[in-house]
């Protein structure tokens, strides 16, 4: 059954054979495992950097504490009527619980309703720090708060909303509602209805929206 090797040059060529199988058998383990502790690598920071992203994209948002419009006279309607209207909408913000630090001159605005579409990034000019750090309009702590000032009406303005000619002033008329969306860099979102009182007197200058 098993063959007797008597020849002992022969043996040795027996054993080197099995020797190179061997030795070969091992490269090619060694390279399946570099590939795969390389591929594992690959994936495990893959994984981390989309678990943080989508972290970010739910918890990096900013809450909306209050809102409030200016009441002005305007002509919306192109009728050179002038009637009590809103041309400038004030939203104070904060961060949301967990969330990160908010560059608002990163944060892109969109208003829409009935009156059409307006989407825009903040500029300094339409932020004011209530509290913070200087002039840093970031925020970095749940305790911060920011006041966002969207005027309605500026014709070279990014959020002129519902002027329907070069002529007719923008803003929101009595009864009129509007849904406000903020998105931050890391694509988080909120959202907020605005609704104007179906009444604004000559009295008012300010209203809750």
């Amino acid at each position: 059954m098993f063959e007797t090797i008597l020849d002992e040059e022969e043996r040795g060529q027996v054993g080197i054979g099995t020797l190179i199988v061997f030795i070969a058998m091992v490269l090619v383990a060694a390279i399946a495992a570099g590939v795969l502790i390389n591929t594992a690598g690959f994936l495990q920071t893959q994984a981390e950097a989309t678990g943080e992203e989508s972290t970010s994209q739910v918890s990096d948002r900013i809450q909306i504490v209050s809102q409030s419009g200016n009441v002005t006279d305007l002509d919306i309607d192109g009728d050179n009527t002038d009637e009590r209207s809103i041309d400038q909408l004030q939203l104070t913000v904060a961060q949301s619980p967990g969330a990160g630090n908010i560059d608002l001159t990163e944060v892109t605005v969109e208003l829409i309703g009935t009156g059409g579409q307006v989407s825009a990034e903040l500029g300094t000019n339409n932020i004011t720090m209530f509290t913070g750090d200087g002039d840093e309009v970031v925020l970095t702590d749940n305790s911060d708060r920011a006041e966002i000032t969207l005027n309605l009406d500026e014709d070279s303005g990014p959020f002129e909303y519902n002027a329907e000619d070069g002529d007719t002033d923008g803003g929101l008329n009595a009864g009129d509602s509007l849904s406000v969306t903020f998105t931050t860099a890391s694509g988080a979102t909120t959202s907020t209805e605005l609704r104007v009182p179906t009444t604004l007197t000559d009295e008012q200058t300010s209203v809750r929206l």
